[in-house]
């Protein structure tokens, strides 16, 4: 922790154009960082630098573990393994001489067309609080500050920069509020505000919800920062409680970039949707100084902005400390870089693997190991890494789909493209200031002349023993889907694939719902998101059945039709700058429970290759219940078994039908029976009252416990 009289001592110390210093980004020298505070040599203060996360470390000009998305870390239901892989981000940014994790995201999935769904965790708040609390430890335990983000209610891509979400406030207290109170109860060291505005105020000026809620009622210690060129002004966001701007300085090239677009014409430059201006810096420098010496923003501002920024440089022990890299693999010391070590590769390879969903089976895995195999799809030949944007990492080593495969089988493997490639896109592909070469999202496999035929793919899949088809979407920060649908011509692909051959099993890889039109003419479907440089490893060992799919789905799969935000302009994309948040806390399953529709893959949904019988559950105290839970297949199987909450039939009557108040991931052997202990979180028996604020309905619960909030296997009452 801080020492706060050292921290007072070197506060004292300071000028206020040292302090001024300390509240704004600068050029990083080094040119890595993707935020950097040049530190005070005299004062001893040193250089502090932030680095992009949420997939691995995205330091500018370096490789490092390029992790799965954040929704196949969900995905697993393992909050250990959350924590290792957390663990595993903070040293590898320690070895690249970062300080600060721009990681996790914990936006609540209310939009499948979401660009950033990827880099997010759940459609359910204490699922999303509980992981995002997971990585939080595991980043923080490596001596790096988490960056939790983008708070609050930035849901969408399309209009990011502008749009006013307009949410009432017991949604917002129930719904997309609570994942950021259990990143601060995890005692992150840092929270980003979103670009977005919230009932009419943009978030880096939202007193309310940054001064009020987040550092008043939660009593949040650490900094608050911009996303970057998301700071709107310098009186209301000094005031509402931002403590430092990001990046601070106009992004090389911005303003040339604006002005040719201007020099021929009488219009006014626009960025493109999505993009903040980034030629907006350093609102906190000399304009703050000046608002202090005008009287708009208090002299104590400055001093608790810089505070708590040093709070957490001291609490991290960057006052006085030294770091240095170890070799790869060489040490396990927290205070020790480490990066692409064995044990890094397991952990990715881990989480893509854990976080793999087996959506549907009909026998046919796991694949025998002489099975000979077609592997078919437009993007066999490259690892799928990640979506575009702040999060793309570039990996040392990295495995595509046809090489694990190969590795793996002891058959015949065939290959075939069946349709053009799928091309990456990229929120660097969006801003006019950066060049053709000057960022890659390290997703482009060879992109050699290919030349695609659906033939061909039909032909690979007559002549083996099981057609294994891998498809994809493309997804970016700064721009969202234009529908669910497969891009280009992979559910025609996949349809002739499965018409030429019975045991056709299709890996999806997403980055949130996508519509499978074609699911009940195959014989599987795998869910496996974004794998990341494991890739193709990973698949295998699913495939093959080295690893037993354990993944669920965080995230509710249905029709495009079906999801409470479609058929209305006003709920998405928004009109007039507004986005109406009509449905209130009914997205997701609570609304495929509420609408009485059964969604095509409920959240929490997900085979395995064991089997799994659960006994009668009870309730040993008010938070806590506990199941029995046998595996009765012949092989070892890795269960999540998951809690929700039925209120009471006295209950608020606009109550969801049920919400996950729990869940614990158990590997059982053949034949072994363990008790599962499940802590009931308290959020799911409660509601937000505006007048009495959080209210617990008297009366008797019903705690349904089971595979998926529609798989219910055991039930217990539980009064409160």
């Amino acid at each position: 922790m801080a020492d706060d009289d050292h921290i007072g001592a070197v506060l004292a110390r300071l000028s206020r154009e040292q302090k001024l210093a300390l509240v704004r980004g600068a050029t990083d020298p080094e040119g890595t960082a993707t935020g950097y505070i040049s530190g005070v040599e005299a004062a001893g203060i040193p250089p502090f630098r932030l680095v992009d996360g949420p997939l691995g470390i995205r330091a500018e000009g370096q490789r490092a573990t390029a992790f799965p998305a954040s929704i196949a870390t969900a995905a697993t239901f393992d909050l250990d393994l959350a924590r290792r892989q957390g663990a595993a981000m903070g040293r590898e940014a320690t070895a690249l001489d970062q300080d600060a994790l721009l990681a996790p995201g914990v936006n609540i999935i209310r939009i499948p067309h979401c660009g950033r769904n990827f880099e997010y965790l759940s459609e359910d708040p204490v699922h999303a609080g509980a992981v995002g609390a997971g990585l939080i430890d595991g980043i923080q335990s490596a001596d790096i500050a988490a960056t939790v983000k983008h708070f609050v209610a930035n849901n969408q891509e399309t209009h990011r920069t502008t749009v006013s979400a307009e949410v009432d406030e017991r949604t917002l207290r129930e719904l997309y509020l609570p994942p950021f109170r259990a990143a601060v109860d995890a005692g992150v060291g840092s929270v980003m505000t979103a670009y977005n505005r919230v009932n009419g105020t943009h978030m880096s000026d939202h007193e309310r919800l940054v001064g009020d809620v987040l550092k008043g009622e939660w009593g949040f210690d650490g900094y608050v920062v911009s996303d970057w060129y998301g700071l709107e002004s310098t009186v209301d966001a000094a005031n509402a409680g931002m403590d430092l701007e990001m990046p601070g300085v106009a992004a090389p090239g911005a303003a040339e970039a604006a002005d040719s677009d201007t020099a021929d014409g009488d219009e006014e430059f626009e960025w493109p949707d999505g993009i903040p201006d980034a030629t907006r810096a350093g609102l906190f420098g000399d304009p703050l100084a000046d608002a202090i010496d005008g009287g708009e923003v208090p002299a104590g501002r400055l001093d608790d902005m810089v505070r708590r920024i040093l709070g957490q440089i001291d609490r991290f022990g960057r006052l006085d400390s030294n770091r240095t890299t170890a070799e790869a693999g060489e040490s396990s010391d927290a205070s020790v870089g480490e990066l692409d070590s064995q044990r890094h590769r397991d952990i990715a390879s881990a989480v893509a693997a854990r976080g793999t969903v087996l959506l549907d089976n009909d026998g046919v895995l796991p694949l025998d190991d002489g099975a000979d195999v077609a592997v078919i799809g437009p993007n066999i030949d490259e690892p799928k890494l990640g979506g575009g944007g702040s999060s793309e990492t570039t990996p040392i080593h990295s495995v595509t789909p046809v090489d694990g495969i190969e590795s793996r089988s002891e058959g015949a493997v065939t290959t075939a493209f069946g349709v053009p490639q799928i091309e990456s896109v990229s929120l660097f592909d969006l801003l006019p200031f950066v060049g053709e070469d000057d960022e890659t999202d390290g997703a482009a496999g060879d992109t050699a002349d290919r030349e695609p035929s659906l033939d061909d793919a039909v032909t690979a899949a007559e002549s083996a023993d099981v057609a294994v088809v891998f498809v994809r979407d493309a997804t970016t920060e700064a721009r969202d889907r234009d529908s669910l649908a497969l891009p280009g011509q992979q559910d025609e692909l996949v349809s002739a694939v499965a018409a030429a051959n019975e045991n056709t099993v299709v890996v999806v890889r997403s980055g949130g719902p996508v519509e499978l039109p074609w699911r009940e003419d195959v014989a599987a479907v795998l869910e496996q998101w974004y794998p990341g440089q494991a890739d193709g490893d990973a698949a295998a060992a699913v495939l093959y059945g080295d690893r037993d799919p354990s993944g669920r789905l965080p995230v509710t799969f249905a029709p495009e039709s079906e999801y409470p935000t479609a058929g209305t302009e006003r709920r998405y994309p928004g009109v007039d700058d507004e986005v109406h948040y009509d449905e209130g806390v009914f997205i997701g399953y609570r609304h495929f429970d509420d609408a009485d529709v059964d969604p095509t893959y409920p959240f929490g949904h997900g085979h395995s290759y064991a089997a799994f019988e659960y006994g009668d559950a009870e309730a040993t105290d008010e938070q806590t219940v506990a199941v029995p839970v046998e595996n009765v297949a012949d092989r070892p199987g890795r269960e999540v078994v998951q809690a929700y909450v039925r209120p009471p039939s006295t209950a608020d009557a606009d109550r969801p039908e049920r919400e996950l108040t729990g869940f614990e991931a158990v590997q059982l052997d053949a034949g072994e029976r363990q008790t599962v202990e499940l802590t009931l979180d308290d959020l799911a028996f409660s509601r937000y009252d505006t007048d009495s604020g959080w209210t617990v309905d008297s009366g008797t619960y019903t705690v349904e416990i089971g595979r998926s909030s529609r798989d219910v296997r055991t039930t217990v009452r539980v009064d409160r």
